[in-house]
């Protein structure tokens, strides 16, 4: 993301297609699957330059924990874009997690420089 940026092709993960599966869980034999997909925005402040993602096997990932881990990486005046929780049959259970790196988008925060 920080290099999609960097080369001005701003973007952010599109949530509503994100895909997973983990078929054959139970058999010994997982294949795990994940597609992320972007989605081009026309400025650069409304880009998102980090990603990361909290989650578990047949539990609710805690996601509190983890919004305090990561508020600690913003500005005073950030924010965390969450998804909506993504699961898979077979139990996988995820929330993916997007902001602005206050050091990549530093402009948004404080004006151009």
């Amino acid at each position: 993301m920080k290099e999609l940026y960097r080369n001005h092709q701003y973007s952010k993960v599109d949530f509503s297609n994100i895909r997973m599966t983990t078929a054959g869980m139970g058999s010994g034999n997982v294949t795990y699957f994940l597609s992320i997909p972007f989605k081009e925005v026309e400025n650069n402040c409304d880009a998102y330059t980090s990603f990361d993602h909290v989650g578990g096997w047949n539990h609710k990932p805690a996601l509190q924990s983890r919004k305090s881990e990561l508020r600690k990486l913003l500005l005073p005046d950030g924010e965390l874009d969450i998804s909506e929780l993504k699961t898979t049959k077979e139990g996988l259970q995820e929330y993916w997690i997007q902001w602005k790196h206050r050091e990549v988008q530093r402009e948004c925060f404080f004006g151009k420089e």
